[in-house]
This record gives structure tokens, sequence and C-alpha cells, in this order.
């Protein structure tokens, strides 16, 4: 059973000031996204999941259906404030939906076989997707799960501070923790740190971090929907509070239910987050191009030349 890429869509782009999931950044106005369906055909992935809001369906459809008719199956899946299907009878306010591990978690009807959770707006690089593919069809169990690592002095910015979700690997290449670290940066003289309450501590360059790509079983639905509840219940009065997929895999590591590989890529990475961002990844879809790591039109070449 080819496995699927569930790609997270739904949010807001509130500091982007537009839908910067379908903002175009190659040379015939190619998405990010577009790059890593791409890549993920190639690798072998079998379907691909967006998760969007009820009222993007139509902008996505419009987008990506023309592009991935013959080439692989779609699906939609919807983010919504409606906790019913939960088990939640209760309305709570919010200006933005529950975070990411709720986006995972409103796949569970439509997913039935392995997959990974990506971001829409992060660029991964084919190596990526290609161990993560052979994770899922060839290792992937109920109680082992994986994320793809990437080396912490390829995804920051020159520009300012980021935030990471930095791993803590044991001599089995199994993650023990992940910390989230709210503020990590390159110093003056070019190595990795991070500061916090209590001042500036550094970072080994290749320190491994999470960038949101990870691999599950199905089984997964059943092990976080518990953990959901409860977190909506410690938060109901907590309109920003936001269930993230590092909080389901750091719980299922400390009670045993699963263990997960922290599976290494040399790849760069590269997001968006603000408007000033474009012109950077613009530049750097174009050098990819340049290089040929991908065509010049992406979705040219006929359907079964993917």
């Amino acid at each position: 059973m080819k496995p699927t890429l569930l790609i997270l869509a739904a949010g807001m782009a509130s500091r982007y000031g537009s839908m910067k999931q379908i903002d175009g950044f190659g040379p015939h106005g190619e998405t990010i996204i577009d790059y890593s369906i791409h890549d993920a055909i190639k690798a072998g992935f079998g379907k691909i999941s967006f998760i969007i809001r009820e009222e993007f369906l139509e902008p996505f459809k419009a987008i990506f259906e023309p592009k991935l008719n013959g080439r692989i199956e779609t699906d939609y899946i919807f983010q919504s404030y409606d906790l019913k299907p939960f088990g939640i009878d209760k309305t709570i306010e919010r200006a933005k939906p529950w975070g990411t591990g709720h986006a995972v978690l409103c796949a569970r009807n439509q997913v039935h076989e392995p997959f990974c959770v990506i971001n829409a707006d992060d660029y991964y690089g084919y190596e990526a997707f290609e161990k993560m593919a052979e994770f899922l069809t060839t290792e992937v169990a109920d109680d082992r799960y994986s994320l793809i690592g990437y080396q912490i002095d390829k995804t920051l910015s020159d520009y300012g501070s980021v935030s990471r979700g930095v791993c803590k690997v044991d001599e089995n290449g199994n993650m023990v923790e992940i910390n989230e670290r709210t503020e990590v940066y390159f110093t003056e003289g070019g190595k990795v740190a991070y500061k916090d309450s209590t001042g500036e501590h550094p970072l080994p360059n290749d320190t491994r971090v999470s960038m949101n790509f990870w691999g599950f079983t199905p089984a997964v639905f059943k092990q976080a929907e518990p953990m959901f509840k409860r977190f909506v219940e410690e938060n109901e009065n907590n309109p920003k509070a936001e269930f993230f997929i590092p909080l389901i895999a750091d719980e299922l590591i400390k009670t045993g239910q699963a263990s997960f590989k922290v599976i290494p890529t040399s790849s760069k990475w590269f997001g968006v987050t603000y408007k000033e961002d474009k012109p950077i990844v613009q530049k750097s879809i174009s050098e990819l191009v340049a290089n040929g790591t991908y065509p010049n039109n992406l979705w040219e070449a006929k359907a079964n030349a993917v």
C-alpha cells in the first residue's frame, strides 16, 4: 500500500497577509506545495490529502486539480472549529484552529494507510520524501513512527531568530525528547545558539530539528484523540493555545506507546512566514531550477513522466 502525503494548509497566514499556501514562487507560478507534491510522486507516494479550511476548497481545486489529474489521487479534509466530532459538546470561541495535532486528527476518517505530515509553506527537498517513503513502506508500525531531522544550521534565517523543535536523539537514532526553542539564530561567528530566560546557549551546527515532517500509521488517531480532548478541557479559556504534533510525540514517547526514529537528511530547508521571505524563496527555487533539480516548468511534462 503506497503511503499518503498529508499537507497541512489550513493556516490563516496572518503574518504573511494573504494565502501563502497558494502563492506563486516558481518560474511559472508554482507554489511551494507543487514542489513537495512533485517530490512525493517521484518518491512513490500514492495519494495527496490536503488539510484545509472549507472556504479554501474551490481555490485549491482550481490550482491543483488540473496539474495533478492523472498523476496522483487527491483528497480534501476540512479543519474547523467544530469539536462535536471529537465528542466535545461545547462551543469555544477562537480566532484560529486548534493547531497541527488537531489538523492531523481531522484526517482520521479519510486516511487509512501509513502517512506523513508536512507543512504547506515549507520546502523540504527530495531526499526527505525518498527517506520517508522508504520508512513508511518497510519499517513503520503502530508503535514505531518517525521524524525527518534537519541539520539546524540548514534551517535558520540570515534575517533574525526563529523557533525550532530541537531533538534529543539517543545512540540508536530514536528521539528522547523534543524541546521548542523560541529564539534560535546564527551568532556573529556563524555558530548556532538559542536564547532563553537564563541567557544564550550554544547548539552544535549539526543538531537535528523538527520541521514538521512526521511519519505515522492510522493508529496515531486513536492514540492522540484522548490527548486532544484533555488539551481542550485544560485550555478552553486560552484562545491562543494550540495542540501541536510534538505534544503528541512527547506523550507517546514518555508513556512508551511509540518510538520515533529521527531520520537525518542533508537537504536544505526553506520556508515562508513573512511577505519579506518571498524573494528569498523565489531565489532559492530559481537556483534549484538552474542546477537541474527541477524543470523550468514543473508540470509541463506528461503525467507519466514525473
